[in-house]
């Protein structure tokens, strides 16, 4: 008997709307990213599938969001803008007005909530949906480029469903959204990986927000060192995260997987390879549970698409490794900057890199499992 499909979650109405020119977000990448997954056949096939979205219903939408904030959200995106707006964040630079915005935070909300119907009814074990992952917005707040968050609200779901919880996310900003949304509750438990937020919006996910109440113990920061490289990443991964992840037994996994902490990106120091999330979702899939998978960030548009193109390849099992690499040139992956196919090139990392970087991941490491392990018997 075949197991149950991993769905791609996408629809040509999410590339009616586009974030003001000059903004560095760009909606257009999950277009990208579906063509080139048609492109080389990764779209169709055994056990695979898309599923275009369905708008999040507002009586969904309220579970996190506050009427008044939808509300403005919707005078927005017509065009109507005052000053209570603007106090709840929508009209700044980072969360710009423009037409639709309501309409395609919407849509692309309900993309990540089609995927979790699909896999609470059984007609997925697992999906993708490239256009969510907004962990910044908060109930009655935009922030970060994030008006809607699906994320959020598909915790929520899952959770009201009866189901624990997993939510991890390797944006390289911290996913305060999530984080805060889950604080005291034990039923959800919130793993960001990200870069130090001394140096990086939003500033906040440092190693003692640990959860309050019932929530102790639950909510994981793990802030990372400008130049951090995959093996450093990895390390901290495999010694933090997944015994977190077997001690905490999770039944669902929702994975924010912004792609902004790649070496290329324009916004932020970190210096990973897509590798890493070839590798972070292999992992994932050892635990034999239903993985629901967002994008995020990402603002190197050529290398955050072939990052989630890999990403896909591997999360419905289609990757053969460096065979992905084979025929694969930058016309296909429209890159002129990397002719090798999905997979990035290993980067080299100095020895003084190493010594920088090494010991302030150790001491994370050391300082995380110090303050989160007690409560899971580790």
């Amino acid at each position: 008997m075949n197991k149950p499909a991993t769905a791609f979650i996408y629809s040509t109405e999410l590339e009616k709307y586009a974030y003001p020119p000059e903004h560095p977000f760009n909606t257009a990448r999950a277009k990208k990213l579906r063509k080139i997954l048609n492109s080389m056949g990764l779209l169709s096939g055994d056990n695979r599938t898309e599923v275009p979205p369905e708008p999040a219903a507002e009586d969904v939408l309220t579970k996190f969001h506050s009427l008044r904030y939808l509300n403005a959200l919707k005078l927005a995106g017509q065009g109507k803008f005052d000053t209570d707006a603007l106090s709840m964040g929508i009209g700044t630079s980072d969360c710009p007005v423009f037409e639709g915005l309501y309409d395609y935070s919407v849509l692309a909300c309900g993309a990540t909530l089609t995927a979790a119907k699909l896999m609470l009814t059984g007609a997925a074990q697992s999906a993708f949906n490239p256009s969510g992952g907004y962990h910044h917005a908060g109930p009655e707040r935009a922030s970060g480029f994030c008006y809607i968050n699906d994320v959020a609200l598909a915790c929520l779901i899952f959770a009201e469903a009866g189901r624990k919880v997993l939510y991890l996310d390797v944006d390289v900003h911290h996913g305060d959204g999530v984080a805060y949304a889950f604080y005291d509750r034990s039923d959800v438990m919130t793993i960001s990986l990200h870069q130090d937020p001394r140096t990086l919006f939003p500033g906040t996910g440092f190693e003692d927000e640990i959860g309050t109440g019932a929530g102790k113990g639950y909510c994981i920061n793990i802030p990372l060192p400008i130049g951090t490289y995959d093996e450093a990443y990895l390390n901290v991964f495999e010694r933090v995260v997944l015994p977190l992840i077997a001690s905490f037994s999770p039944e669902i996994i929702v994975f924010e997987l912004g792609a902004d902490a790649l070496a290329s990106d324009p916004l932020a120091q970190m210096y990973l390879t897509n590798n890493v999330y070839a590798d972070i979702i292999k992992h994932l899939l050892s635990f034999s549970k239903p993985i629901l998978v967002t994008g995020g960030g990402g603002y190197n548009i050529q290398n955050t698409v072939r990052a989630w193109a890999l990403a896909w390849s591997v999360l419905c099992e289609a990757d053969k490794g460096d065979e992905m690499n084979l025929g694969l040139g930058g016309v296909m992956l429209e890159n002129t900057d990397w002719q090798g196919g999905l997979r990035d090139r290993v980067l080299t990392v100095t020895d003084q890199q190493k010594k920088t970087v090494k010991p302030v991941v150790d001491a994370v490491i050391e300082s995380v499992k110090s303050r989160i392990f007690p409560t899971h018997g580790l």
